[in-house]
């Protein structure tokens, strides 16, 4: 078993490459377990290499940015070795609540955009908008899952690119527009070109609250409307 797993990384230039972590086993600063952590994302710059995990005790699951030095080893793989050096203390950081809709239809979506929102709180910018990106999709395509009973159209629905779906499963016309906007901008965090400059992570949330809104909306109107079809007499 290797003693080392490799991670995407972003630089201060948005450019992506890979880098090893030492594994060991580490104190998570919510739940203080002795775990090993689940390794999402990592960011390289002036001030270090930073590397946002989650803790994977499942009583917690908080997640965290911790910093690691190199060692100043290359694998054979080729990339350079880093081990463990410090946590960031994450004091004062909030996570959000969304309806018992969103939860129950996407609680991955939940996880994921919380995950996203802590590294934006610790101004980790170039992390929360590969986060928000990534829940925008969960969002999306559990939406349209939750209103299928096969199995086999679920399956397509999760390989499908997240575009497609948009374009050929959603049916309201509201969501099918913010849920787009979300993705152009949501890809826009994971290129090294953007394409919508003048846009930032903001407007991302505030496409994906939209996004929220309208599924919210969709959902609780289907329900009224079932439970009352015809006026009464």
């Amino acid at each position: 078993m290797s003693s080392y797993i490799s991670v995407k990384y972003r630089n201060d230039q948005g450019e992506e490459n890979y880098i090893s972590l030492v594994k060991g086993a580490i104190k998570c600063p919510s739940c203080h377990a002795l775990m090993q952590p689940d390794v999402l994302y990592s960011y390289r710059s002036n001030c270090g290499t930073f590397v946002f995990s989650r803790c994977t005790n499942q009583n917690c699951e908080k997640t965290f940015i911790s910093q690691y030095k190199s060692l100043n080893q290359r694998l054979s793989n080729g990339y350079m070795l880093y081990a463990f050096s410090s946590i960031e203390r994450d004091a004062g950081v909030e996570h959000k609540s969304f309806s018992k809709i969103i939860s129950e239809i996407s609680p991955s979506f939940v996880r994921i955009y919380n995950q996203a929102y802590t590294a934006q709180q610790l101004s980790l910018s170039d992390i929360c908008g590969v986060g928000y990106r990534k829940a925008i999709e969960f969002l999306i395509k559990d939406y349209i899952m939750s209103k299928l009973s096969d199995d086999a159209a679920k399956e397509k629905i999760k390989k499908k690119l997240l575009m497609q779906c948009i374009e050929q499963d959603i049916d309201d016309a509201k969501i099918k527009a913010v849920a787009s906007r979300a993705t152009w901008l949501g890809n826009d965090e994971t290129h090294y070109v953007r394409k919508w400059e003048e846009k930032d992570v903001n407007a991302l949330c505030t496409l994906i609250d939209l996004t929220i809104h309208w599924i919210e909306s969709e959902i609780e109107s289907e329900r009224l409307l079932n439970e009352m079809p015809e006026p009464r007499k």
